[in-house]
């Protein structure tokens, strides 16, 4: 393969081999890439669990010396669930490759970790499969049973816990000896230790309650059912790696979108020593609107900082109109002649209103008065207020129309509204300095207007930007709850899960009823059929077999 173009052969035939031969040796290259990585993975996993153990003995030894030390458990706790779950995701990408060829040695993981049996106490629900009615090798019927391997597996029930016991059952055949036994069935995870339900309870409480895995083992653990971190840190990879098709799906259909709403938030993500600010994105469509019979769906992006060239890579294929605040980062986006379209700007008329309702805020003017601190409130900023509140109100009246009707209202009843907001901002930017804060907040709208105006020709444009700030709050709220990513790693995989887990909400579907369902059939689920999975057409399925029964 070292010659050069010239020197290939005439010969179809000699060309297809040594394209054969490519395509293995990419195979193998591909496989020990993989396993070097799973070891890499596996060897940090290990180290961070040596070292939690050696502080959690320490700190039983010796006792904690400051409430700063058992913080610090925690954030090794933490790290060590991230790094946990990259191995598992690793695990699973060396075996794929793997698959591919059989020149490479295999990769097993050692877990810090070993799986108990479960709990004696747990009930048990024996699954019998239905054993083979004939001889595998000779088509004999006459079988008799030599044993049978059981599969354990923990599932959750609400407020109940059980160990289901699926049994194949093992026969021989009496006429050759040959033995026969049911395939094994299909789990999401490896050696299927947790069933469907379990696994999308772990997955929601973590990514849709933002609840830290240390937290929930610890809360199993009370309940009777001990559940290692590792173990757990596990589960969550391997579901998280079976979701990707779905989550690839969910970001084709955002970004066919003909309008997108766009917006980012802080993310703390633990760095050595410290924690640096990294940024969570969001590109949410919603066309019900205007009146759209697409399905509503959110798709999430992490990056370690607010660089503009991330949402320039994220919009790097689309083209349409996106609805976001005026952040510089987007400015690239908007420029004429942009391959492959054009991107028009549709700023955000909540974040014009939020400076002058600041100034216009009566009852805060008035507590700090109370509190002997003068905040005058300020006449042009009511006014202001109460120009852009009417533009909301026709728009309450016409959401959901189409965008012919809405265009229409807009410029019977909006124009001459913004006509004339338009002319009261230019005269009472004269009255002002500079850096006057009513000063600041007009010409932050000057700047655009025409930008602001563009709802008035185009019905598909809405006055906010809520879509995707509603899609951000849990965020927001979560923060709270984990305080930090653990990696950056740990970022990518909540904002693929955050996807998932938004997706639902928008489209009326429980997410921890949908993740169940959809890791139970995933195993099995025909992949060009991936598309019934996704949590639109899969509220439509459930709907049509509520009907039937």
């Amino acid at each position: 393969m070292d010659a050069s173009l010239n020197d290939l052969p005439d010969d179809v035939a000699a060309l297809q081999a040594m394209l054969r031969c490519a395509r293995q040796s990419n195979a193998v290259l591909e496989a020990e890439i993989a396993v070097a990585r799973a070891r890499r993975s596996d060897d940090l996993a290990l180290i961070a669990h040596q070292k939690l153990r050696i502080a959690k003995l320490e700190r039983q030894i010796y006792g904690q010396k400051s409430e700063r030390g058992g913080l610090l458990v925690d954030q090794m706790e933490l790290t060590f669930e991230e790094l946990a779950i990259d191995a598992s995701e690793d695990e699973l990408a060396a075996e794929t490759a793997l698959a591919k060829t059989t020149n490479v040695t295999g990769f097993e993981r050692r877990r810090p970790d070993a799986r108990a049996t479960f709990p004696k106490h747990l009930p048990r629900e024996r699954i019998v499969l239905d054993p083979p009615c004939a001889c595998e090798r000779c088509g004999g019927t006459r079988l008799r049973k030599l044993g049978e391997d059981v599969t354990s597996t923990l599932e959750a029930v609400p407020r109940q816990w059980k160990v289901i016991e699926t049994v194949r059952e093992k026969f021989s055949c009496r006429d050759c000896e040959a033995i026969s036994q049911t395939p094994a069935p299909f789990h999401v995870i490896p050696r299927g230790w947790a069933g469907p339900s379990l696994l999308a309870m772990l997955v929601y409480e973590k990514f849709g309650a933002h609840q830290p895995l240390n937290r929930l083992c610890e809360r199993y653990a009370l309940e009777g059912v001990p559940i290692a971190l590792s173990t757990a840190a596990d589960a969550v990879g391997a579901v998280c790696t079976v979701l990707q098709p779905i989550r690839r799906r969910i970001e084709e259909h955002v970004f066919a979108a003909e309008r997108l709403h766009a917006d980012d938030t802080t993310v703390p993500v633990l760095a050595v020593g410290k924690t640096d600010v990294a940024r969570c994105w969001t590109y949410v469509r919603d066309d019900r609107p205007f009146g759209g019979a697409d399905p509503p769906a959110a798709i999430f992006y992490y990056s370690r900082s607010r660089a503009g060239v991330h949402p320039q890579q994220h919009l790097a294929a689309y083209t349409g109109i996106l609805q976001a605040d005026a952040y510089s980062g987007y400015d690239e986006l908007y420029k004429p002649g942009r391959s492959p379209g054009t991107i028009v700007q549709a700023p955000c008329w909540v974040h014009a209103r939020r400076p002058f309702f600041v100034l216009a805020d009566v009852d805060k003017a008035a507590r700090r008065a109370a509190e002997g601190k003068l905040q005058p409130v300020s006449p042009v900023a009511v006014e202001v207020v109460r120009q852009i509140d009417a533009l909301f109100a026709i728009e309450r009246e016409i959401n959901g129309a189409s965008p012919q009707d809405r265009r229409e209202a807009r410029q019977a009843r909006s124009k001459p509204l913004v006509e004339a907001l338009h002319a009261y901002l230019r005269i009472q930017l004269l009255a002002f300095s500079r850096s006057h804060d009513i000063y600041k907040a007009s010409n932050y709208l000057l700047k655009r207007w025409d930008a602001f105006a563009r709802f008035l020709d185009d019905g598909r444009i809405c006055l906010s930007n809520n879509a995707a700030e509603r899609a951000l709050r849990g965020i927001a709220l979560g923060r709270k709850s984990w305080l930090f990513c653990g990696s950056d790693r740990g970022g990518q995989r909540a904002a693929a899960m955050y996807s998932l887990i938004m997706t639902c909400k928008l489209n009326g579907v429980d997410p921890s009823a949908w993740l169940a369902d959809v890791l139970a059939r995933i195993a099995t689920h025909p992949a060009h059929r991936i598309d019934e999975l996704l949590p639109w057409n899969w509220k439509a399925d459930r709907a049509a077999i509520s009907a039937a029964a």
